[in-house]
């Protein structure tokens, strides 16, 4: 357990406030002299500092305990320092709050508040080395590896991108189809390349398809291939993805778009490995290992007919979900200053960095396009500031009324909808095409759920935190009414 330092150099005092704090719990110790104190701050474990702001009888103006502050801070800006002050010190207790001591409090003092105040810094204390040995553990987690596997300079901080890049290394050997979900900008594309960089076809062709971009009359062209002459404009042989990923990799983006005569044909290539090129009869093979990646939710597209069940089965054989940028804030700066750098070197321009309203606002923000977004915020930061130092209206977005969690918003983005305990959803506002879909998935989990938002959360992959960040940014409200 952490301890409360006192550094007062009377013993009455001394003894009174060990006394207090030892009754309510909190182990304590005390020394007379600023020399003893800083002895002690670097031999044992301190949870937080008390300290008076004079230690000598001819000295009443506040400076040895303003010097003692000042030394604490340089050894140890983290520590957690309450300074008791008589009124003769009050002004120099002042200056020394703004410039990082946690509080003051006079003398003679309220036994409560004092202790109250003084719990209070040495829980946050705790939490901070705490914090900051997860971070450690998982900088030496993120660190093993990368020492052991290729992850393509992917970046990242957060414990939930953590697995998710363990899982896809873990599985890159198997050549087993592998789905890859999460909202658009997230860094699918990113987490497939790690799969192909780690698996045994890692030398051999990485083949990407944006599905989505495919006209759909092209489609079987495309992926199969095409003889001189099968089509208007077909004036040479066009060799298919299929046949160009031949014993490597093809990755199949925006799967969801695909039609469902595509969708036909990929199976029947999924379960024989055979097809046939446009205006050919000839049987062909390629022995291909498929990644897949998409933004829709494909169990729900089943269900409204959209898109075949047994196709689903055979691309989902491991699906890795990648969670938008909102539900991992630990990734925001770590990948903002990976962009700076990037831009500020393709413009060829000096070092820059983030003001504090940039970083602020950056965590603030809800990043509906996830990482592209940001990426593309910083790229505009770049080309617009022109000074060293980005504030937050370089980004483009508001500055932060204060500190709010990493990734959450206070007001919602969306149309406001309220679900009763037992009834339908009912919208309070036009619909937003962009978030409508995300927002009709969730109510659909919370009805199917019961108003449960706990079991919604389990049912949709998230935690109950992040389903509440979600509804809270789309406006979801959940009503209870009696029955």
């Amino acid at each position: 357990m952490l301890k409360v330092l006192i550094i007062d150099d009377q013993p009455a005092v001394r003894m009174a406030l060990e006394t207090l704090f030892e009754v309510h719990g909190l182990e304590a110790m005390s020394v007379g002299s600023p020399d003893e104190g800083l002895h002690l701050l670097a031999t044992e474990d301190i949870g937080a500092v008390v300290q008076d702001m004079n230690f000598t009888q001819e000295n009443t103006d506040g400076a040895e305990g303003a010097k003692l502050f000042r030394t604490i801070r340089e050894l140890d800006p983290e520590m957690p320092v309450l300074l008791m002050t008589a009124w003769t010190a009050l002004e120099t207790a002042v200056t020394l709050t703004k410039e990082g001591a946690a509080d003051y409090i006079a003398k003679p003092w309220d036994d409560d508040k004092l202790v109250r105040t003084v719990r209070n810094l040495v829980n946050l204390r705790t939490l901070r080395q705490e914090n900051t040995r997860l971070r450690a553990q998982g900088n030496r987690a993120r660190r093993l590896l990368a020492d052991k596997h290729d992850l393509r300079e992917v970046i990242y901080a957060s414990p939930q991108m953590h697995e998710v890049v363990r899982l896809g290394v873990s599985i890159a050997p198997s050549d087993v189809p592998v789905l890859i979900t999460g909202p658009n900008g997230s860094g699918k594309e990113k987490l497939a390349e790690i799969i192909q960089a780690n698996s045994r076809r890692r030398d051999r062709p990485f083949v990407r398809v944006n599905v989505g971009a495919l006209p759909e009359n092209l489609f079987e062209a495309e992926l199969f291939g095409a003889e001189a002459g099968a089509f208007t404009g077909a004036t040479k042989l066009r060799l298919g993805r299929f046949e160009a990923a031949d014993g490597g990799t093809l990755f199949l983006d925006e799967l969801g778009t695909l039609p469902l005569v595509a969708q036909a044909k990929l199976l029947r290539v999924l379960q024989t490995g055979e097809f046939e090129r446009l205006g050919s009869s000839t049987t062909r093979k390629a022995n291909v290992r498929l990644i897949s990646a998409t933004n829709l939710d494909l169990p729900r597209a089943i269900a409204a007919g959209h898109f075949r069940e047994d196709l689903f089965f055979r691309l989902n054989v491991i699906e890795l979900f990648v969670p938008p940028l909102a539900d991992r804030p630990d990734d925001i700066l770590p990948l903002a200053e990976h962009f700076l750098a990037r831009h500020v070197a393709k413009e060829s321009r000096a070092p820059m960095k983030f003001g504090d309203d940039a970083v602020a606002a950056l965590l603030n923000h809800e990043f509906s396009g996830n990482v592209r977004e940001l990426q593309n915020r910083i790229q505009r930061a770049v080309l617009v500031e022109l000074s060293d130092t980005i504030t937050a209206g370089d980004l483009g977005l508001a500055p932060s009324a204060g500190k709010a969690e990493p990734g959450r918003r206070t007001t919602p983005s969306g149309p406001l909808t309220t679900l009763s305990a037992a009834g339908a959803p009912v919208r309070a506002a036009a619909p937003d095409p962009a978030s409508d879909e995300e927002r009709a998935g969730i109510e659909d989990a919370l009805l199917r759920a019961g108003g449960v938002v706990a079991k919604a959360a389990a049912e949709m992959g998230l935690s109950r935190q992040a389903l509440y960040r979600r509804m809270e940014r789309l406006g979801i409200v959940m009503e209870r009414r009696p029955r």
